[in-house]
């Protein structure tokens, strides 16, 4: 058995959950700010996500599902997907973003299983707490080193994907670390680097 796991925002999915939701909430400027700074290492991923998490209080609870269950996908990710599972991949994502994005996403993309955060709602809107699998910077590595021990998968026949810092932790688990349309602080850890907008390039390294 091979695995391949993936990040989803920026890397699965064209562009960041909380964005979309930000620009609905009316702070698209300041949450677009600190996920940039978070994405290049200069900020910790926590302190990151709460802070923008806390500017989405207020927001409609039922017109943030509307969002994530309609978010742009890469050009060729289901395809990708498909090919990996072709291929004997079980095929993982981690976000450090929001599981009322990645559920969705499974049913239209084919990944097996998700690992996400959970946004807090309260009286029908988002509360501007968030807790979850995904809240730090090391989250993703210690995920992939559990899955790897249950599953008895060996960082040999691993494969990381991701796009920002926070995808680091991931890649210290994988022989295969493919930085996608990355950040710097990303390429600089990859073996693998796809700078094209199209998954389906993804094939060629497995």
């Amino acid at each position: 058995m091979k695995l391949c796991v993936f990040d989803f925002d920026s890397t699965l999915m064209d562009g960041e959950t909380i964005d979309f939701l930000a620009k609905e909430r009316g702070v698209l400027k300041e949450v677009s700010t600190i996920t940039e700074a978070a994405m290049r290492g200069e900020m910790d991923f926590f302190e990151s996500l709460t802070t923008r998490v806390g500017l989405l209080k207020g927001l409609d609870a039922k017109r943030a599902e509307e969002i994530c269950a309609s978010l742009p996908f890469m050009p060729n990710a289901k395809e990708a997907i498909a090919g990996l599972k072709e291929n004997g991949y079980k095929v993982i994502v981690f976000s450090g973003g929001f599981r009322i994005a990645t559920t969705p996403a499974k049913a239209i993309l084919g990944f097996d299983v998700d690992f996400s955060n959970v946004l807090h709602v309260r009286d029908g809107v988002l509360s501007g707490l968030v807790g979850g699998d995904m809240m730090f910077g090391f989250s993703k590595g210690d995920m992939l080193r559990r899955i790897q021990g249950l599953l008895n998968i060996s960082p040999e026949n691993t494969m990381a994907v991701g796009d920002g810092a926070n995808d680091i932790s991931m890649f210290e688990c994988a022989s295969k670390k493919v930085a996608f349309c990355a950040k710097p602080i990303l390429k600089n850890a990859a073996n693998i680097v796809i700078d094209e907008k199209d998954m389906i390039n993804l094939l060629k390294f497995i």
